[in-house]
C-alpha cells in the first residue's frame, strides 16, 4: 500500500510490514526491477529482547515465497537490501482500511506482540496535509509474557539520496537533536538528483547512529545486525568516513521496559526531499535536452526534509486524528465490503507515482507506472474521464487538468492535445486529438464547475470551451448528423471509422453539457444550438446504432471527408501496413473495428451525463438495454473458454471478469480493435455503476465482487489494479460506485442536495465530499441527517429518489447536523 503525499512520491508498506517500492526520486521504482547488481533501498525494523536468552527479530512476518525470485531476488540471490535473510517473526496477519495498513506479528519465542501500522495524512479537501512526501510506520509492542521485558527496538534506513554524479562518496548524514537523522548529498542543489530525506521517531528520544559503517558487499547491515543481536548499539554524529565510498545510512534506537500486558508505541517518519525534475514531455520551443527543469509541489509548501520533519513532529496528532475520521467516515457507508474495498483501495492510486504535481499546484499524471519510469505520458484525458476519486475529495486539484486541456493543451484551431506538456506549457500539435478525450472534457468541465459552484472560473473558461466544441463537430461530425463519423482516435490507442455507441454518446453528453453552460452564461443561441444538435445526437444512435440488443459500430470509409483508407487501398497512398494487412483491409475495411460487437463501453456517455447531472435526451430505456446486453454478453463468470492473444494478466483462466468486446450476432473481424478480449477494471467499474444507476443492481454488484475477487492479495496487489501499467488511473472510477448506490450528488451552483440509495432505503448511510466540506449522510426510519466532518456545506434544496423535492435554507458544519423529516418535509436543527 503507498504511503506518501499527492504527487510527492510513495514508499510501499507491504503485507507482511515491511517496507518496498521507495518511489521517492519523481520516478516509479518498484520490487520488479530488473536483475541488477546494485544495492536495494532499504528501511527495516529489529527489535532485540534482552536478558539470560537474548532473541533478536527482524520486525517483519515470513517473507512470501512467491517473492524469492519473482519480485527481486532472482537469480543472484540477493536483493541487495541486505535484511531480508534475517530471523523474522514466524507467524503475521494483515488487515487494512485505506488509508491504513496493520500487521500483527507473533513468535514462540518472543515474550512480545508487535503491531506495525503503516499510513500517511489523507484529508479530502486538504491539499497540503494529503501532499506530505512522508511515510508514517507505527510500531505496537505488547509484553504477552507473564515477566517484564527489556528490549531495544531499532529502525534502519539506508540512505534515501544517493547522488548520480557523487554516488555513495557524496552522501552526508547529520543528527536531529533528540529526533533521528538528516540525510542529504553533495550534489548541485538545483539538479535532478539532488536530494534529503530523513528518519525520526516520535515521542521518545532515541539513541542514534547518523552513519553506518561504510564498505563494501555486504558490510554496513553485516555490521549493523552484530550490534543489535549482541545488545550493543553503537551512537554516532555522522561526522565519521564522511566522504568516503561505500553504502551509507542511518539508525535510531529506542529502549523499552514492558510490565506484563504493558504496551509501548513508537511511531517511526520517514520523509523525503527531491524538489527538482528533469522529466519532460511534449514542449515546445526548447531545443532537445534543454527543456526547462521545474520543481515539485511539496517544495513550495516546505523548505528542505528537516522542514518537513518538524511540520510533522508538531502536527502528528492532528494529522492522524483528521485521517482516522476520514477513514471511519469512508468506512462507515451501507454498502457491501467489496464495494467499499474498490472505492477504498484504489484511492491508493491518489498517493501512487503515477500522479506528479508541480510546484504551480498543477496536476500532471501518467496512465500507470511502469518498473523505472511512467507509463503514458501527459494527463491522458480520455483515461482520466474515467477517474472520478479527485473531482471529490481535492475539486480544487482536478480543475487544474481542465486549465492544462483549455488553457495550453489547445490551439487556434481548438485542436486539444490528449497528452499534456511537462513542465505547464503548450506543446506541439502535430498528432490526433482524442474524440472521447476532447468532448468527455467538456462533460468534466460541467461537472467541475457544479462541484465547485465557481461560475466566474466557468466564465473564464468558456470560450476556450466553445472553441474545443467547434474543433470537435468540425473534425467528426462536419455535416451536423449528430454523430462522430470521420475516424476518430480513442482510448483502445486506434481510430475508429463510422458512429460508435461509446463516442457518438460522448458526443451527446458533450453537446449537452455545452448547452447548458451557454444557458448559464446568457447565451440562448449557443443554448438552443448545441441542444439541436444533441437531439439529432440521440435520434442517431437510436435509428442507426441501436441493433434491438445495444449500440454498435457502423463502420464507414466512404463518403466521408477523409479519404486516406480509400487511397491507401487503392495504391495511391503509401501504406506503412504489410501486404497480407491491406489484402485483409480490402476484405474487411479499416483494421481494428468493433462493427455488430457488444462494446462494455458503448453508452460510457451517458453513464458521464448521469452521474454528472447533465440532462440529455437520450433514450433511457435503450441505454438501459444496452447496458444489460453488455452484462449479458460480456460478463463471464470463468474466462477458461476464453480466448485473449493479447494482455491475458488482467484476468485469467478460472477467474471472472468483464470483456471489453463481445461479437454475439457474429461478424467480428479478423483483427477487431487491439485490446477487444481483455479485461480493465476501469471499464469494470464504469459498466457496474451505469448498470447500478440504471437500476440493475445485481449486475452490477456481480461485476464489482467479480473485480475484487481478482486483487485479493493472493495474486494480485490490493491496492494496484493494473492496466497499462502499476496503480491504473482508469481505475479511479470505483469511486463513481459511492455515488452510485447512494444516489448523492451535489450542486454547489444551486446548493442542491441529491440522495437515493439503491440498497437498504429504509436505512442506510454514506460518506460524501463536497468543495466546501465532507462528511455522511444518514437515513433512519423516516429522518435524513447530513453531518459535517470539515468544512460547511449550504442546503436549499434535497431531491430524493421518488423525485419529490424539499426546500430548505440550512447551514451544516462540524457540530451542527441537519436533520431532515421526510414526512413532515421540514429540516430541524439540534
Amino acid at each position: 500500500m503507498p504511503l506518501g503525499g499527492i504527487g510527492a512520491g510513495c514508499i510501499c508498506f507491504n503485507g507482511y510490514g515491511g517496507l518496498q517500492d521507495f518511489s521517492i526520486r519523481n520516478r516509479p521504482s518498484t520490487t520488479a526491477l530488473p536483475d541488477e547488481n546494485r544495492e536495494d533501498d532499504a528501511g527495516f525494523a529489529l527489535l532485540h529482547i534482552k536478558g539470560d536468552k537474548p532473541v533478536t527479530r527482524l520486525v517483519e512476518g515470513p517473507f512470501p515465497p512467491g517473492k524469492i525470485y519473482d519480485q527481486g531476488l532472482q537469480g543472484r540471490g540477493c536483493r541487495h537490501g541486505g535484511y531480508e535473510g534475517l530471523p523474522r517473526f514466524r507467524q503475521s496477519r494483515f488487515e487494512s482500511g485505506y488509508p491504513f495498513a496493520q500487521v500483527t506479528l507473533s513468535d514462540r519465542d518472543m515474550p512480545v506482540e508487535v503491531r506495525v501500522t503503516g499510513w500517511s495524512p489523507f484529508v479530502p479537501l486538504d491539499e497540503i496535509a494529503s501532499s506530505v512526501p512522508a511515510a508514517m510506520i507505527e510500531y505496537s509492542i505488547r509484553n504477552t509474557s507473564r515477566k517484564a521485558v527489556e528490549c531495544e527496538f531499532s529502525f534502519h534506513l539506508a540512505h534515501p539520496a544517493v547522488g548520480a554524479s557523487t554516488k555513495d562518496e557524496g552522501t552526508r548524514c547529520a543528527v536531529i537533536p533528540g529526533k533521528g537523522v538528516h540525510f542529504t548529498n553533495t550534489e548541485p542543489s538545483d539538479s535532478e538528483t539532488f536530494g534529503e530525506g530523513s528518519l525520526t521517531v516520535i515521542g521518545p528520544k532515541p539513541r542514534i547512529k547518523a552513519t553506518w559503517i561504510r564498505g563494501g558487499f555486504f558490510d554496513g547491515v553485516s555490521a549493523l545486525w552484530r550490534e543489535v543481536e549482541t545488545g550493543k548499539f553503537q551512537p554516532n554524529d555522522g561526522t565519521e568516513d564522511a566522504g568516503r565510498g561505500g553504502r551509507n545510512g542511518g539508525s535510531v534506537e529506542v529502549k523499552v521496559r514492558l510490565r506484563p500486558g504493558e504496551k509501548a508505541e513508537i511511531p517511526v517518519i520517514i520523509t523525503w526531499y527531491f524538489p527538482n525534475s528533469n522529466l519532460t514531455f511534449e514542449q515546445v520551443g526548447y531545443p532537445v535536452g534543454e527543456s526547462p527543469r521545474w520543481r515539485t509541489y511539496y517544495s513550495s509548501l516546505w523548505r528542505d526534509a528537516r522542514d518537513v520533519v518538524d511540520y510533522l513532529h508538531e502536527h502528528y496528532e492532528e494529522l492522524r486524528r483528521r485521517t482516522v475520521a476520514f477513514q471511519n467516515a469512508l468506512l462507515s457507508s451501507s454498502l457491501p465490503p467489496y464495494v467499499l474495498d474498490a472505492v477504498s483501495a484504489n484511492l491508493a492510486i491518489i498517493k501512487s507515482p503515477t500522479v506528479l504535481r508541480q510546484a504551480s499546484g498543477n496536476l500532471w499524471a501518467w496512465e500507470g507506472s511502469a518498473t523505472m519510469e511512467g507509463s503514458c505520458h501527459g494527463s491522458c484525458t480520455h483515461v482520466w474521464n474515467y477517474a472520478q476519486a479527485f473531482p471529490h475529495l481535492f475539486p480544487a486539484i482536478e480543475r487544474t487538468l481542465r486549465e492544462q486541456e483549455l488553457e495550453r493543451s489547445i490551439d487556434e484551431r481548438g485542436h486539444v492535445n490528449f497528452r499534456a506538456a511537462l513542465p505547464d506549457g503548450p506543446n506541439p500539435h502535430t498528432w490526433y486529438a482524442a474524440a472521447d478525450g476532447q468532448l468527455g472534457g467538456i462533460m468534466k468541465l460541467y461537472r467541475d464547475w457544479q462541484i465547485s459552484g465557481d461560475t466566474a472560473w466557468l466564465r473564464r473558461l468558456y470560450p476556450l470551451a466553445l472553441r474545443s466544441i467547434e474543433y470537435c463537430i468540425n473534425q467528426w461530425d462536419p455535416d451536423r448528423i449528430g454523430a462522430v463519423v470521420e475516424p476518430h482516435h480513442n482510448t483502445y490507442d486506434i481510430e475508429f471509422w463510422g458512429a460508435d455507441g461509446m463516442c457518438t454518446t460522448i458526443y451527446a453528453g458533450a453537446l449537452s453539457a455545452m448547452s447548458e453552460i451557454c444557458a448559464a452564461l446568457g447565451d440562448s443561441a449557443g443554448a438552443e444550438k448545441y441542444r439541436d444538435l444533441a437531439s439529432r445526437s440521440a435520434r442517431y444512435l437510436k435509428g442507426k446504432l441501436f441493433n434491438g440488443e445495444y449500440f454498435e459500430q457502423k463502420v464507414q470509409y466512404r463518403g466521408l471527408r477523409d479519404t486516406s483508407f480509400l487511397e491507401k487501398i487503392a495504391g495511391r497512398l503509401k501504406a506503412e501496413e504489410s501486404d497480407s494487412k491491406l489484402r485483409l483491409m480490402k476484405k474487411e475495411g479499416p483494421l481494428y473495428q468493433y462493427g455488430k460487437g457488444c462494446l462494455s463501453d458503448g453508452v460510457i456517455g451517458a453513464w458521464m451525463a448521469q452521474i454528472y447531472g447533465i440532462s440529455t435526451p437520450l433514450d433511457d430505456e435503450l441505454v438501459r438495454k444496452s447496458l444489460y446486453s453488455i452484462h449479458r454478453y460480456n460478463f463471464r463468470k470463468d474466462l477458461s473458454d476464453h480466448a485473449n492473444c493479447q494482455r491475458p494478466g488482467y484476468a485469467i483462466g478460472s477467474e471472472s471478469g468483464l470483456l471489453l468486446c463481445s461479437w454475439p450476432r457474429g461478424g467480428k473481424p479478423t483483427l477487431p480493435f487491439i485490446y477487444s478480449d481483455e479485461v480493465w477494471t476501469g471499464i469494470e467499474y464504469q459498466v457496474a455503476s451505469h448498470l447500478i444507476e440504471c437500476g440493475l443492481v445485481r449486475e452490477g454488484l456481480q461485476i464489482v465482487k467479480a473485480v475484487r475477487s481478482r486483487y485479493d492479495g493472493a495474486v494480485r496487489n490490493p491496492w494496484n489494479e493494473y492496466e497499462c501499467g502499476n496503480y491504473y488511473a482508469r481505475a479511479l472510477a470505483s469511486f463513481a460506485l459511492l455515488g452510485s448506490l447512494s444516489g448523492f450528488r451535489y450542486s454547489a451552483v444551486t446548493k442542491t442536495l441529491w440522495f437515493a440509495p439503491k440498497i437498504s432505503k429504509q436505512s442506510f448511510q454514506t460518506f460524501f465530499s463536497t468543495a466546501s466540506g465532507y462528511g455522511i449522510i444518514s437515513l433512519d426510519r423516516g429522518r435524513l441527517t447530513v453531518r459535517l466532518i470539515e468544512g460547511t456545506l449550504s442546503l436549499r434544496s434535497l431531491v430524493l429518489g421518488d423525485g419529490n423535492t424539499i426546500s430548505l435554507e440550512a447551514e451544516v458544519a462540524p457540530g451542527r447536523p441537519v436533520t431532515i423529516s421526510l414526512l413532515k418535509k421540514n429540516p430541524k436543527k439540534p
